[in-house]
Formats: structure tokens, C-alpha cells, sequence
């Protein structure tokens, strides 16, 4: 794909925007091509941006690979190919997150109406399209909605916010609320759902539960304090990345899948004992978006700070940019083949960005 580049949008590393600190881009040592670097490495931002959306709050870059946006003020979302061309749409109401499993299933978090006792009332939902029995035309694609099912009371306070899927295809559902109280199923929680081929029961999900032992209002790690976004680590285990908004001194935190003689729980996979950037008391103040590349890269986007942080896979930190006069609230943001998008969702777009190492 010709890349043209916006030479006047050069971002500097070695300066962060977003929260004024100075950068010393030579503190870290290499360890791999695209993890650390040094010199006079900049972001270049690729034109052109990409346009026509309406609070745009979610992208994913599946594994086919398409890009699918959750253009969620148009009520749809967008399946688009690498070079930026609209290949299809879907209408849906209010989409905010998507995940892709590796049957090539969509799973979004959404909205619908119903009518109860004659009036109208809008609830959050999850749902999933199956793109390879529509060849994937995601347009014609059949909609399964997974949440709320037929068991569950239907609350319009309770928001399914990120969704993530993991190696054999089972996968989590955040969820945000303000009743916490209960000891069995706070609003804020994880849901676990399982493919049903995993009984023997063959296809569909079916949801097992919540995952235990994550306190739903904690300030501190392992958290489900209104949580934004989940991703999973992109290998074969169960550990993920979630961002939080609620009153939490650590808003973005790695879950670690922890087995022992004794039990099997999540624990941090860092400690602020580390002295680390990804676990600095207050680092972040409203991420709504993580992604984790194939390398083990972390990247957060703030829309409070207007800025995204980039982390290698053991905390520390490494090119972060931003500020207002590039981004307006960024919720999403994505990395495939050395080139990163950020959905620049109070500006109604994705921007596109590539180290200047990576250039050709």
C-alpha cells in the first residue's frame, strides 16, 4: 500500500505532549526492531485520515486481517480492507467494542429497543455475526444476541463496555454499573462465556459465569472498577490488558492467570514496587481503549490526556504521543503490520501512523 505522509504532523518522541514530561528516547535498551528505539526516531502520521464517521469509539484489526470500526453514533459498523476502503456495513444500534474470535466471529457491544408496558426502553447487549456463513458480507451476516439472555433480568443502568477473545475461542464480556453491593453478581464484572463445543453441545457460547475473586470497586489492581476495554495477550494462555475509568490509582492493569498447588486466580502481572511506567500511581486518567501486538507491546488510548501510551511487554514505557492538537478524546487504538490507528473519536476519525525506521 503508498503510504503519503503528512510531513507537517512529524511527531516527536522525545517530548511528550500529552502530559509535558521530557523524554529521554535513549533510557531504553533495545530488545527487539520495533520495541525500543533511539536517535532521532519520530511518528509519522500517513495520509489521508479517515473520515466520515460519528463518535467512532472502537476498531479492531481481525484476522483475515479487515479493519471493523464501531462507528457508533451511525448506528453501524464498518468493515473495511487495509487500504481504508469501506467494503461493507452493518446496521447496529450504539456499537462501543468488538472482538474477533478465531472461527472469524464478530462479538460487539451494542444497544436495542424494546417496548415494556408500552414504552420504549433502550438496554446494552452483546452480539455475535457469524462472517463465514455470510461469506463474509457482514451486511447479510445472521445477529445472535448472547446478552441479555432470556435468564438474565434486563437492567438499563447495567453497559456492556469491551469484549475479548482468547486462543480456543473462549472469550470476556465487561460489564459497568452502579449496583455493587452483591457478592454474586456486581455490575461490575467479567463474564465468561464458552464455546459450546467445549461440552460437546455443538455450536454457540454459552455463559458459564463471572470471574471470581476481582473486587467490582477496588482502587488498586485486579479491579473491576468500570471497566473500558479488554485484550487479551495474544497467546496460549488466559492473561489480558483492561483499562478502567472508575476510582482506581492503576487504570490500566495486565491480568495475570496464576496457577497453584492451592487455587487459580488472576493476580498483577506488575507490582508498583517494579517501578515501572505501566503501574505508576495515576499514569493514566481516562482510557477507554488497549490493544497488545504479536511482539507483546501494550498500547493504551487516554481521552482525558488526549494521548496514546505505548509499553513494552515488561511495564516500561516507550513512545507515547499526543495532546490536543493532534488528538480529541481517543477511545480505540490498534496495531498491524508496523503501522498504528488510533480512533480520534471527538475529531470522528482514525488516524494512521508508522515510525519513520519502519518507512521504505
Amino acid at each position: 500500500m503508498v503510504k503519503t505522509i503528512k510531513i507537517s504532523t512529524i511527531l516527536m518522541l522525545f517530548v511528550f505532549i500529552s502530559c509535558t514530561d521530557k523524554f529521554d528516547i535513549n533510557q531504553f535498551q533495545n530488545s527487539d526492531a520495533n520495541a525500543n528505539i533511539g536517535g532521532d526516531t519520530v511518528y509519522v502520521q500517513l495520509s489521508p485520515d479517515w473520515t466520515g464517521f460519528n463518535n467512532p469509539q472502537d476498531i479492531y484489526i481481525g484476522k483475515e486481517p479487515f479493519i471493523y470500526i464501531a462507528d457508533t453514533d451511525n448506528d453501524r459498523i464498518v468493515m473495511m480492507n487495509l487500504a481504508g476502503q469501506i467494503l461493507d456495513t452493518r446496521a447496529i444500534k450504539k456499537p462501543v467494542a468488538i472482538t474477533q474470535d478465531f472461527k472469524l466471529n464478530l462479538i460487539v457491544c451494542a444497544e436495542f429497543d424494546t417496548l415494556i408496558g408500552g414504552v420504549t426502553k433502550t438496554f446494552s447487549a452483546v452480539y455475535k455475526f457469524n462472517l463465514v456463513k455470510a461469506s463474509h458480507k457482514i451486511s447479510d451476516a445472521e445477529l445472535v444476541r448472547l446478552l441479555p439472555t432470556d435468564f438474565t433480568p434486563i437492567n438499563e443502568k447495567r453497559k456492556y463496555t469491551g469484549a475479548t477473545t482468547f486462543y480456543n475461542n473462549m472469550f470476556y464480556i465487561a460489564r459497568q454499573g452502579p449496583s455493587n453491593s452483591s457478592i454474586f453478581d456486581p455490575d461490575n464484572s467479567i463474564l465468561i462465556f464458552y464455546p459450546k463445543s467445549f461440552y460437546g453441545k455443538g455450536e454457540g457460547d454459552t455463559l458459564v459465569g463471572r470471574v471470581a475473586n476481582i473486587d467490582p470497586v477496588s482502587s488498586g489492581l485486579i479491579s473491576a472498577n468500570q471497566i473500558s476495554s479488554l485484550s487479551s495477550i495474544n497467546k496460549k494462555n488466559m492473561d489480558f490488558v483492561a483499562t478502567l475509568t472508575g476510582n482506581n490509582s492503576f487504570k490500566a492493569q495486565w491480568f495475570h492467570y496464576q496457577i497453584t498447588a492451592i487455587d487459580e486466580k488472576y493476580v498483577s502481572q506488575f507490582s508498583p514496587q517494579d517501578g515501572i511506567g505501566f503501574v505508576l500511581p495515576n499514569r493514566f486518567s481516562k482510557p477507554e481503549g488497549s490493544w497488545v501486538d504479536n511482539s507483546g507491546n501494550i498500547y493504551i488510548a487516554d481521552a482525558e490526556k488526549d494521548s496514546i501510551f505505548k509499553f513494552n511487554a515488561f511495564g516500561e514505557e516507550l513512545q507515547s504521543f499526543g495532546g490536543s492538537r493532534l488528538f480529541n478524546s481517543p477511545y480505540a487504538v490498534a496495531f498491524f503490520d508496523k503501522t498504528l490507528y488510533v480512533v480520534d473519536t471527538g475529531n470522528n476519525r482514525i488516524l494512521r501512523f508508522i515510525l519513520s525506521t519502519d518507512l521504505n
